[in-house]
């Protein structure tokens, strides 16, 4: 048991631990498609991950007219491993007190040079593997047993009631339907095994709160873009840079200053989820890339053409916004777009005929509904879809913690990215009218 059980608490509402009411048992969250560090779900509202002290003051530092575009900013908790009558080991949230955690600043990243870890400390947090740069083929990091996480939980209380379905082959998951997305699992058994290897040198760990952007949707398709041009934060090392530039300039980073991270999309002729890795975004060419933003459009029976304006639109106000930030730099920050899956007309047409669950019927569907039409009062106003700028932990500004290196003018990196989204968005259109 660790020492913050002593700590005053305040509200924590239905999310109890086990080992008294007092804290909020965490969660992985079961939406996350992209990124390294684990995700945790605190409440319907609000998610949290480990704390970078230049990411919360990014936050607390944004320009009013870009919180629109950002996951609002709630503030930290204290976060330390707490074991059950069962041996297993959980993550509980207690309300942050000053002094109280240890300083955090720089959680270690994946990309950050690694500490070495001793057997013992390898063998206990589940797999050796998760300590080795990342690489296609590690199929333990989805596949293993759920209960080598030290994390019942995650078997027995998270899941969604849609099944997820990873079609990437080195995933190693490419027919199994699981109850979450296989990367939320992978990145929460890597956050694991980071903290318990430093359990015996740090208790308490602070984590960040943020809104859950996908808490509107009921079937939230989640598209993660690697934004601009350049990755590498102004503080990297060269070998890092060299890494970075690397990733980029093997991927449609460099040619459109945007990659796939990650994805997930309702197939509403399957009735599950289909999952896009990082590792898929980043051997996509131009047309690859096309073809997968095509994919995350389309719901398994037709193409989602209601959402090119809604999207279209947020993106364009998104670019104007961020054209007007001179000297930001937004470097390894990632775009999520969000619709709900259950959102068009032929959801609703599923839902009445379950039997065309069972197979593709794109071209034999009513010219009403392939082309998004429909007669039903309300079906005219657009679905609703969201665009969010995630992860600071490398940004920065002139003036930002007495920052070095000042840069002129907006992040034209990120800006390239959102144009070619955008006219990549505009021809789509155009050739599906």
């Amino acid at each position: 048991m660790c020492v913050c059980q002593t700590m005053e608490v305040g509200k924590y509402g239905k999310n109890a631990t086990r080992s008294g009411d007092r804290g909020v048992l965490l969660e992985p969250f079961i939406h996350q498609v992209g990124g390294h560090s684990s995700m945790m779900r605190y409440d319907d509202h609000t998610v949290c991950k480990p704390l970078i002290t230049r990411e919360q003051r990014f936050y607390e530092s944004l320009p009013p007219e870009m919180k629109e575009f950002t996951p609002e900013y709630k503030g930290v908790v204290s976060v330390c491993f707490e074991g059950d009558s069962d041996g297993y080991i959980n993550l509980v949230a207690y309300p942050y007190v000053e002094n109280e955690a240890l300083e955090q600043d720089d959680m270690p990243e994946r990309d950050q040079p690694r500490r070495k870890h001793s057997r013992r400390s390898l063998h206990r947090s589940s797999s050796g593997t998760e300590h080795k740069e990342e690489k296609p083929g590690l199929a333990s990091d989805s596949t293993e047993s759920i209960q080598e996480t030290k994390s019942p939980r995650v078997d027995l209380h998270i899941h969604s009631d849609v099944p997820f379905q990873m079609l990437d082959g080195n995933s190693g998951l490419s027919s199994e339907k699981i109850s979450y997305n296989p990367w939320s699992l992978r990145c929460h058994k890597q956050q694991l095994s980071r903290m318990r290897s430093e359990s015996k040198d740090r208790k308490l760990y602070k984590f960040l709160l943020l809104e859950n952007v996908v808490h509107h949707f009921k079937l939230p398709c989640v598209l993660d873009l690697k934004m601009g041009t350049r990755q590498h934060g102004d503080d990297a090392s060269e070998e890092k840079a060299a890494r970075q530039m690397k990733k980029c300039e093997q991927s449609t980073s460099a040619t459109l200053g945007v990659r796939v991270c990650g994805m997930q999309v309702y197939q509403l002729d399957t009735g599950h989820y289909l999952c896009r890795n990082k590792y898929y975004g980043r051997g996509l060419s131009i047309e690859g890339f096309r073809n997968a933003l095509y994919q995350y459009l389309h719901n398994g029976i037709e193409l989602r053409k209601d959402l090119f304006e809604p999207v279209l639109a947020k993106l364009r106000s998104l670019k104007a916004v961020l054209e007007r930030q001179a000297s930001y730099r937004f470097y390894s920050s990632s775009l999520l777009i969000i619709y709900d899956g259950k959102d068009s007309r032929a959801g609703m047409l599923v839902e009445r005929r379950p039997e065309m669950r069972l197979k593709r019927v794109d071209s034999s569907l009513p010219e009403s509904l392939q082309d998004g039409g429909s007669t039903e009062p309300g079906s005219s106003a657009q679905p609703k879809v969201d665009v969010r700028m995630i992860d600071f932990a490398h940004s920065t500004f002139k003036g930002f913690r007495d920052d070095p290196t000042v840069h002129d003018g907006p992040d034209m990196g990120y800006v390239f990215g959102l144009e070619s989204l955008i006219n990549i968005m505009e021809q789509m259109r155009e050739e599906n009218q």
